[in-house]
C-alpha cells in the first residue's frame, strides 16, 4: 500500500515538474535566465542565511525560553517568517510595478494584523501552557 501512494505521489511529482518546466520554455532567454537567478537566488538565501540564522535563534532561545514554551514560540517563528516572506512583493514602492491597481489595499497593515493574530495566538498557548502546570500536580 505504501510503495504504491510513494510512486502515485513520484508520478505526480514529475507531471508538476514537466507541466512547470513546459510552462517556462516558451520564455525569451533572458526571462529564463531571471527565473533561474532568482530560483538559485533562493536557495542560496536560504542556505547560507536563513537557515544559520534560524539555528543561532533556536539554539539561544533554548538557553533563556522554558521547554514548554518551544513549541509555540517555534510555530509562531515559523508563521512569521512564511507571512513576512509572502508580504515581501507586495512591500515594495506601489510605483514600481507601474500599475496602481496591482497594490490595491494596505499590505503593512494587514501583515501587521496577521502578525499580533499570530503571536497572540502564541502568547495564549504559552498563557494555557504555565497554567496547566500550575493546576496539575507533579508538572
Amino acid at each position: 500500500m505504501i510503495a504504491t501512494i510513494r510512486v502515485m505521489l513520484g508520478m505526480a511529482g514529475l507531471w508538476c515538474a514537466y507541466y512547470g518546466i513546459s510552462m517556462i520554455l516558451p520564455y525569451r532567454p533572458a526571462d529564463l535566465l531571471s527565473v533561474v537567478i532568482w530560483f538559485a537566488g533562493g536557495i542560496v538565501l536560504h542556505d547560507f542565511v536563513f537557515a544559520p540564522l534560524c539555528v543561532i535563534v533556536g539554539l539561544g532561545a533554548r538557553r533563556l525560553v522554558p521547554r514548554a514554551w518551544w513549541a509555540p514560540l517555534a510555530y509562531g517563528a515559523a508563521c512569521t517568517v512564511v507571512l513576512v516572506a509572502l508580504a515581501v512583493p507586495v512591500l515594495v514602492p506601489h510605483n514600481t510595478f507601474g500599475n496602481s491597481t496591482v497594490v490595491d489595499r494596505n499590505y503593512p497593515l494587514g501583515l501587521g494584523i496577521a502578525l499580533a493574530v499570530v503571536w497572540i495566538a502564541v502568547l495564549l498557548s504559552i498563557f494555557r501552557i504555565m497554567r496547566r502546570r500550575r493546576t496539575v500536580p507533579g508538572r
